[in-house]
């Protein structure tokens, strides 16, 4: 594995923090997000992962400083890519997006770099071609709030290279994941195999009038002893996630998603209310949190 230069495209909530991890261990990255406002959103959201390393993993000042000058922030996509090693792909769960997107990016990324998306529920054979390297692409998937739950998911698709696959592992390891090999294609890897059947019957329990919010949280935290409950860990997530997986399933024709994806984007997208990241969601969230315990309002 030989990795030095690792671009990450996309820098929302979770592309934001895979490239704080991964400056964090000492590997230089750049980020690309497609406008220059974009860009600029990324550097304070990146900005504001320092003191959570501070606290959480007992950084120095020094650490998140020299990690955060490790990062160089793009608007062009030939130039974020000039000299990378690895691209990490973080951009919205949408297919025709992924496309483009890959499309743009094997006209312009040097020969020798390795593709990794970042997809929470797509496959990456869908994407294999678009590519136009297949045997340089795969799967790279991270938990929310990648520092604490440190888990990758590396999953390979039917033309994937056994070296790439293999160096991949390495990787992640190297940035201080738990590297979890999938030797198979399996939508959702094995955290959302698990975890989006509970956040799609949580969201089909309240847009059904079922119970509100704070009761379905409620029930699965006392009932199960799990930490935070399913609207909570939408909140990490972010409800534009949540959409567009919705969404996805809601062109497919299911009546149960277009309910779930309308009610998401009348009730919160459309209203700003986008989870942790803009401070209200599900929960409306303290700017200044002093405990762990104080998150939510519940």
């Amino acid at each position: 594995m030989d990795y030095q230069k690792v671009t990450v495209a996309g820098s929302g909530v979770l592309g934001s923090q895979i490239a704080f991890q991964t400056a964090f261990k000492g590997f230089q990255v750049s980020v690309y997000d497609i406008t220059d406002e974009a860009v600029s959103q990324a550097k304070e959201r990146i900005a504001k992962l320092k003191p959570r390393y501070q606290k959480h993993l007992g950084a120095t000042e020094e650490e998140v400083n020299l990690a955060f000058d490790r990062i160089t922030f793009y608007s062009d996509l030939s130039q974020a890519v000039a000299d990378a090693d690895l691209v990490i792909e973080a951009v919205p769960e949408v297919v025709e997006i992924k496309l483009d997107f890959y499309k743009k990016l094997g006209a312009v990324a040097p020969e020798k770099t390795v593709f990794a998306t970042n997809s929470s529920t797509l496959l990456p054979s869908q994407f294999a071609e678009a590519t136009g390297r297949p045997e340089k692409f795969l799967a790279l998937h991270f938990a929310n709030q990648i520092w604490v739950s440190n888990t990758a998911e590396v999953m390979k698709h039917p033309r994937t290279d056994e070296k790439v696959f293999t160096d991949l592992i390495e990787f992640a390891k190297a940035i201080g994941m738990v590297a979890l090999p999938i030797h198979k294609e399996q939508p959702g890897y094995i955290l959302n195999s698990l975890l989006v059947p509970l956040l799609e019957a949580a969201e089909m329990l309240l847009v059904n009038e079922i119970a509100d919010v704070e009761t379905i949280d409620k029930t699965w935290q006392i009932a199960t002893g799990a930490p935070k409950g399913p609207f909570a860990i939408l909140d990490i997530i972010g409800v534009t996630t949540a959409y567009n997986i919705a969404n996805a399933k809601a062109q497919s024709g299911n009546p149960e998603f277009v309910k779930i994806a309308n009610y998401l984007k009348t009730e919160y997208i459309d209203k700003g209310k986008l989870g942790i990241a803009t401070g209200e969601g599900f929960y409306t969230y303290k700017k200044q949190k002093t405990k762990e315990a104080d998150l939510l309002n519940v």
